[in-house]
């Protein structure tokens, strides 16, 4: 991407300078033979757009890009802005809605083209897809907000008390007030609220005014965590052989006593939603030692089939499930492991979520 462009000249100071530097990186990335053309026509102009610009195709044929622009957007704020944006444009053919801002969070892109929604931020991450002419721009550009200062960050969920907050949230059904959820989470007073507060910028959980929460969008959360925390990435993780195969592996976790451990990934959403034969076994353990000699594995360098992993986050082994004599993480956990996950993890991890919506009752308190 063009640094230049995108960074050199500061954080958009107007709702105008955000429009005109995305559709200048927008021209700066259309084919040959396309052209975006900025419209001043006020008369095109509803209520909650800021601009409207033309693209127009090599054959002449155009669409219209009414845009809804705003310096900062955070998550709680995109429902409300695509809400004025599609206000009474649902008979206007040929018009594509696109958000804009100064900077789009990953989570805030990743909900806009989960709704089809188009955008665009000054950082040079873009998303625009228009079915007549037919066209689809998508381009990453940063993924912090570039002029943001070297102060307190504004929040991630990150570490160990985020890990318990997101997963209490998660896993209990709202409403619930701050008290209960640290209660629930076992996290500090200042860690939940500070959580909270977070997620409620991001458009995650919805909290009555100084009081309990009342909605949270879990799957959403549960994708959002994922961005911050990771089986391999936020643990030491250590690889091991089972030269007798996955099945012997599983039946020596059913009868012997190995510690406190916890299966998670393909083995624990594979008992709820099967997808795929697993390839490996990914295990929690508080001592990698003691249940790896328990088990009889041998650390390897290649050709692993078992991934053990230890570290700071307990919570790992929070609300797990027992099924025939071995312990599984519960779903929002194995879940999250598997979006983190290699090859086809992640695949595995949307049928896990699809099953979850499906089954909320059986596995939400």
């Amino acid at each position: 991407m063009s640094q230049s462009l995108a960074y050199a000249a500061g954080r958009p100071e107007r709702v105008m300078d955000v429009v005109r530097r995305v559709v200048a990186l927008i021209r700066e990335r259309i084919p040959a033979g396309w052209s975006v053309i900025l419209s001043d026509e006020a008369s095109r102009l509803g209520r909650g757009t800021a601009a409207a610009a033309d693209l127009v195709g090599p054959d002449q044929a155009r669409a219209s890009l009414v845009i809804a622009a705003k310096r900062l957007i955070e998550g709680r704020d995109v429902e409300r802005a695509i809400r004025q944006l599609e206000a009474g444009r649902a008979d206007a053919a040929g018009e594509v809605p696109l958000l804009a801002a100064s900077y789009l969070t990953p989570s805030v892109r990743s909900w806009l083209e989960q709704r089809r929604v188009s955008y665009g931020d000054a950082a040079g991450n873009l998303h625009i897809v228009v079915d007549r002419p037919a066209f689809f721009l998508h381009d990453v550009g940063a993924d912090r907000d570039p002029w943001r200062g070297r102060g307190r960050p504004r929040g991630t969920l990150a570490g160990p008390a985020a890990a318990r907050v997101t997963r209490a949230l998660v896993d209990f059904r709202p409403p619930v007030s701050v008290p209960e959820l640290i209660r629930r989470s076992g996290a500090s007073t200042g860690a939940a609220y500070r959580v909270v507060e977070f997620l409620q910028r991001e458009g995650l959980i919805t909290r009555a005014a100084k009081g309990p929460v009342t909605d949270v969008d879990w799957r959403r959360l549960l994708e959002r965590w994922s961005l911050d925390y990771g089986f391999q990435r936020s643990n030491a993780v250590t690889a091991y052989l089972d030269p007798r195969g996955l099945p012997h592996l599983m039946s020596q976790l059913a009868s012997n006593q190995v510690g406190r451990y916890a299966v998670t990934g393909t083995f624990a959403a594979q008992r709820l939603a099967p997808y795929a034969p697993a390839r490996a076994a990914m295990i929690y353990a508080d001592v990698v030692g003691e249940i790896a000699d328990a088990l009889g594995l041998r650390i390897v360098d290649a050709g692993a089939n078992v991934l053990i992993a230890t570290g700071d986050y307990d919570v790992v082994f929070d609300r797990p499930a027992v099924d025939g004599g071995v312990n599984f993480v519960a779903p929002s956990q194995a879940a999250v492991d598997l979006l983190t996950g290699p090859g086809r993890n992640p695949v595995e991890a949307e049928a896990l979520l699809d099953w979850m919506e499906t089954h909320e009752r059986d596995w939400r308190r």
